[in-house]
């Protein structure tokens, strides 16, 4: 018995296993507890073996193991984006590339082209453009959209779309139409429909929500997808929108081959039905991951939901009517904890969009209410977005063990807009990052990439290296800095991308840092991201990638 207990643990060794490959002569930033750089990586089948100077980890090559000269190039781990929509973004360009949308103008001529070649009384969608990106820093009108009277057309701003008056025609949307639950028809001062619809989206008449797609297309579409990320230096990211049926979508391509990267799943239902009978789904759902709801609206077109109303500016960035808009608050206060708490009892980390302000204030609500009846700590749950902060959030936020999913990305595209819509007070608060790391809150940055295929043109951006850069600088896109007593180090922007984010996924044994016995997921770069100038590090670039320990590019 005592021999065969010996054999076992001599087979089980890592010492009896001839290592495979030998990354050395590199800078390699481990991102382990201490930060540490190393020079070599011993790499046994998919997993780190040891981490080293060359001199360690050269001792470790026998008569197979191969050898790879990094000539000095800087080894990262893989890097995590913990916000993405890879299927609604691999299928955005699957039939034709989409356009580039910098104006209004832009939007009038892509209408027009598509007018010449779609048949009279199709629907046209504009894809989804936010108006602070736009020339004319303003949300188009009924009238911008009026190019076509042959067609209905539809102007994609995520939360919030814009018709044209054919649009309205066709759907029966008259100065009577009463708003639908949780959405409104924004009117002019006359009472007449001016083309703008907040959450009401629903209220359209033949407008078909998505091109038809085949299963073959939706799984072929999402590996290569995912296949993008990968070259792009992810190797990890969270999926954060999945419906139930898009859940089965990963099983089915999980069993064609392994996925390209690590994904952790989000399930998102829609919420604005009956609450008895989702906390039913959830009771019975197999589902394991994490579980999101939609609080309230998007920052960038005036619907999130902020604790105090809008600025002069969005009347015309968002076209903003009412002075006493704070935005849309779309699940009351005491369904959404009734909800969340059935989620809870599933073991499930549990997260809501909540980009304003009074959102967050209202997601933390729930939290500490769920945390009276069982410390939510150990869940990990997150303030998803979470864009306006308070230092009375933050410091809930501590309290009670929550993080903090954010997309860095948005103030370099964005602010220069808000900083019209809200005082120095408010913007003091947009994105703290500093603040709510130096309060012990683990901070897991992502892109929320939905639309495009580019990892440098789509619809939010999802180059790991531009988050990086953003958070290091906070640059803003016409140069200016916003607050830069909120700007973090390299060391920490590296985190957010790494171990604060596997953390926050349930997979820091596994994933985001380079330590024995985790995968052997890398990225090797084309220039030392630490002391590179600081406005190149936006311009890195991976020079070969491993996942799973194995040389994908």
């Amino acid at each position: 018995m005592r021999a065969r207990y010996l054999i076992a643990l001599l087979v089980a060794s890592p010492l009896t296993l001839a290592t495979d490959l030998i990354l050395h002569n590199g800078k390699v930033v481990t991102v382990d507890s201490a930060f540490s750089i190393a020079e070599a990586i011993a790499i046994t089948a998919n997993r780190i073996e040891a981490v080293g100077s060359n001199r360690e980890i050269l001792r470790r090559r026998g008569p197979t193991t191969r050898l790879l000269d990094l000539r000095g190039r800087m080894v990262l781990p893989g890097l995590m984006d913990s916000h993405v929509h890879p299927l609604g973004a691999a299928l955005s360009e699957l039939r034709e590339p989409l356009p580039v949308i910098r104006s209004i103008a832009d939007a009038q001529d892509y209408i027009l082209r598509k007018a010449a070649s779609t048949p009279k009384g199709e629907w046209i969608i504009v894809p989804r453009t936010f108006p602070p990106r736009l020339k004319e820093l303003r949300m188009p009108r009924k009238e911008d959209l009026d190019v076509t009277s042959d067609h209905p057309v539809l102007f994609d701003a995520s939360y919030t779309v814009i018709v044209n008056s054919k649009a309205l025609e066709v759907s029966g949307i008259t100065r009577q139409t009463p708003d639908p639950p949780g959405g409104e028809i924004v009117r002019d001062r006359s009472g007449e429909p001016n083309g703008m619809l907040r959450n009401a989206q629903q209220l359209l008449k033949g407008l078909k929500p998505r091109a038809e797609f085949s299963e073959t297309e939706r799984l072929q579409a999402l590996r290569e997808q995912l296949e993008r990320y990968r070259a792009a230096g992810l190797t990890t990211v969270i999926d954060r929108a999945l419906s139930e049926d898009e859940l089965d979508l990963y099983d089915k391509l999980r069993r064609k081959a392994p996925l390209p990267v690590r994904v952790t799943l989000t399930w998102r239902p829609d919420a604005s039905g009956a609450e008895e009978d989702l906390v039913r789904r959830i009771q019975a759902s197999r589902f394991q991951g994490i579980f999101k709801l939609t609080l309230d609206g998007g920052m960038s077109v005036g619907t999130a939901y902020m604790r105090a109303p809008y600025g002069e500016f969005s009347r015309q960035l968002h076209g903003k009517t009412r002075d006493d808009d704070r935005g849309q608050l779309f699940i009351p206060p005491d369904k959404l904890y009734r909800i969340l708490r059935a989620a809870r009892d599933k073991g499930w980390s549990l997260t809501a969009h909540a980009q304003g302000g009074a959102a967050v204030d209202v997601l933390l609500d729930a939290f500490e209410k769920l945390n009276q009846e069982k410390p939510i700590g150990s869940s990990r749950s997150h303030v998803l977005h979470g864009s306006f902060q308070s230092p009375e959030a933050i410091a809930r936020m501590r309290r009670l063990g929550i993080l903090a999913d954010i997309q860095t990305a948005w103030l370099y595209f964005d602010a220069p807009a808000y900083t019209r819509v809200f005082s120095d007070r408010e913007m003091r608060w947009f994105i703290p990052l500093r603040s709510l790391i130096e309060n012990g809150i683990v901070v897991a940055s992502g892109s929320d990439h939905m639309t495009g295929h580019d990892k440098n043109r789509s619809t939010n951006p999802y180059n790991p290296f531009l988050g990086l850069w953003t958070s290091v600088t906070r640059k803003m896109a016409d140069g200016r800095v916003l607050h830069p007593e909120e700007r973090i180090s390299r060391e920490d922007a590296l985190k957010t991308y790494t171990i604060w984010g596997a953390y926050m996924a349930h997979k820091e044994n596994e994933v985001g840092s380079i330590e024995p016995g985790k995968f052997a997921d890398l990225v090797v770069i084309d220039r030392d991201y630490l002391t590179c100038p600081e406005d190149t590090i936006r311009e890195i670039e991976p020079v070969m990638v491993f996942f799973d320990g194995h040389r994908e590019r």
